[in-house]
């Protein structure tokens, strides 16, 4: 399952193995300061938004890689049952939200958010 720490200045997810081959990376870094907002999405599902762009999906378990949509591109790493972390960035990033299926999501946003600052 997908990590998302804070290292520095820079907020950095970081992929299993497995969800590495399909997002071909290994990790997405955005800078801590183009987070505008961290929020826990209870339901997975409605953390996605657009079509799938890059990577893969499998409909009703889990979902990994680029969306598409109007307003930009989306990174997701996200898993059925699993609340997931939402984190909306500033542009121009390459990315216009991250969201990432972690066990702890409330405890990783609130860590989050202190180490942000916000």
């Amino acid at each position: 399952m997908a990590r998302l720490v804070v290292d520095g200045d820079e907020v950095v997810v970081r992929l299993a193995p497995r969800e590495a081959l399909p997002a071909r990376r290994r990790e997405v870094r955005v800078h801590s300061a183009d987070v505008r907002d961290v929020r826990v999405e209870p339901e997975w599902w409605r953390a996605l938004r657009g079509t799938q762009f890059g990577g893969r999906c499998r409909p009703g378990r889990w979902c990994v890689g680029e969306r598409l949509h109007a307003l930009g591109r989306d990174f997701v790493a996200v898993r059925a049952g699993v609340p997931v972390v939402v984190l909306e960035l500033r542009r121009p990033v390459p990315f216009t939200r991250l969201a990432v299926s972690v066990a702890d999501a409330g405890q990783v946003a609130e860590s989050v958010r202190r180490r942000l600052g916000a």
